[in-house]
């Protein structure tokens, strides 16, 4: 009776799981559309919002799950803030290049970046944690950097967008990845560290007229609002698909995301060049060698997920 009650728990842990990673992944992927529909506001304006609403928003998601004492010992915490102030400025950064490269219609640059950085996170792992590349991982990197020199000897497109996001994350990540806090609390004290930059700036450019936050357009400014929990919903999804999933589903379903942006892409009418189809050809392979290994290992020895908040 108590096996078929832990059998049963476990069973819905990883339906909760995958419905909230489901969640996480389709927020993530429907983000193009959100700064589309922000196209006439300035990217840094944008940027600025995403920052200042995701504070209060966030605040409500930290009291809801009772993490203020995290966030406390973080705050107090030397080497962690300052840690997570370098991981603020990284994803601030990442932030607006994604947001601007949207809205300069790059969304097929935006899709590459995200596929390249979980590969691009395995070879940091070589460098910064000593760990070593596996055959399919090998194969998996090459193919992706084939994929990148195919897009920029034969396309004519050198894709630096893609490599900064996918740079920036992935750095981003390695020093989340020294910092021992939830995803929330985590981000909460990422914006909070950039807030009063943000909303200084948001306050002058109020003052002198030259905001799209304005009472004239109330509908904007409700798109505007929408900022926060845009940023602060689908890590939330997140962290909660990661507690009860293992690494494979979540290495797998980490791609949803970034396809999901290359026919959104597609859709606004970006320019599909043979290039492209060679390189996002190459790109698909390599995720599916990457995936396959990872899910190949997990079987072996690495079933369930670290604990995250």
């Amino acid at each position: 009776m108590i096996k078929e009650a832990k059998i049963s728990h476990e069973t819905n842990d990883t339906r909760d799981g995958l419905i909230a990673a489901f969640f996480a992944y389709l927020m993530w992927g429907l983000l193009p559309i959100y700064f589309k529909v922000l196209g006439d506001v300035a990217a840094l304006e944008v940027l600025v919002h995403r920052i200042v609403w995701a504070v209060p928003f966030g605040a409500l998601i930290i009291l809801w799950r009772h993490q203020w004492p995290e966030v406390k010992r973080a705050l107090t915490h030397g080497r962690m803030f300052g840690l997570l102030t370098i991981a603020a400025l990284l994803i601030a950064g990442n932030w607006f290049a994604y947001i601007w490269a949207v809205q300069k219609d790059q969304i097929f640059q935006a899709s590459l970046g995200y596929y390249i950085n979980p590969l691009l996170f395995t070879v940091a792992g070589v460098f910064v944690l000593g760990e070593k590349l596996r055959n399919f991982q090998i194969a998996a990197v090459l193919l992706a950097a084939a994929g990148v020199l195919v897009l920029t000897f034969s396309g004519g497109q050198f894709p630096a967008i893609a490599l900064f996001l996918a740079t920036s994350f992935t750095i981003y990540g390695v020093i989340r990845k020294r910092v021992v806090i939830g995803g929330m609390p985590g981000l909460f004290i990422e914006t909070l560290v950039l807030f009063p930059f943000s909303a200084a700036y948001l306050l002058w450019i109020l003052n002198a007229g030259a905001s799209a936050f304005s009472l004239d357009d109330p509908a904007m400014m409700g798109i505007l609002l929408l900022a926060g929990p845009v940023t602060v919903v689908p890590l939330l999804c997140f962290a909660l698909a990661a507690r009860r999933l293992n690494l494979s589903t979540v290495g797998f379903m980490q791609f949803i995301a970034p396809t999901m942006q290359f026919f959104i892409g597609l859709i606004y009418g970006e320019e599909l060049t043979t290039a492209h189809v060679v390189c996002f050809s190459l790109i698909w392979v390599a995720v599916a060698l990457f995936s396959w290994d990872a899910w190949r290992v997990s079987r072996m020895d690495e079933p369930v997920v670290g604990q995250v908040k």
